[in-house]
Order: structure tokens, then C-alpha cells, then sequence
């Protein structure tokens, strides 16, 4: 594995982390709804010394629903 990889995981493992109990404590406090909807949204923030990257922006976003 090289350091992008070792990079890439550790940041998503930060975040897995982080969201799982923002995500439990969320679903402690719901009252009234059998789901929460979601999104988790992954932005490119880097400043670019162009102004503007080559591509378009990297945006990912994944929308689902956990039972509470």
C-alpha cells in the first residue's frame, strides 16, 4: 500500500468513526420518526493553484435511511 492509500483510509476511518456516533446519538434522541434520512456528502476542498481543478470538482454524495 503506498501513503495516498494509507491516506485515503485513514481519513475515512476518522470519519466512519466520527459519523457512527453522531449517528447513534442521533437516532437516541429521534422521537417520532421510525427513520432518519441521510447524506453523506464527500467535497474536494483543495485550493487549487489554478483556481479550478483540471476535472470538475470531485462531489460525492450517497443519500440513504436508517431504522430508529
Amino acid at each position: 500500500m503506498n501513503a495516498t492509500n494509507d491516506d485515503i483510509r485513514r481519513l475515512l476511518r476518522s470519519f466512519g468513526i466520527r459519523a457512527d456516533e453522531a449517528i447513534q446519538a442521533r437516532a437516541r434522541d429521534a422521537r417520532g420518526v421510525k427513520a432518519l434520512r441521510l447524506r453523506i456528502v464527500v467535497e474536494d476542498l483543495t485550493a487549487y493553484p489554478d483556481a479550478q481543478p483540471a476535472k470538475p470538482p470531485l462531489l460525492l454524495e450517497v443519500e440513504g435511511e436508517v431504522a430508529v
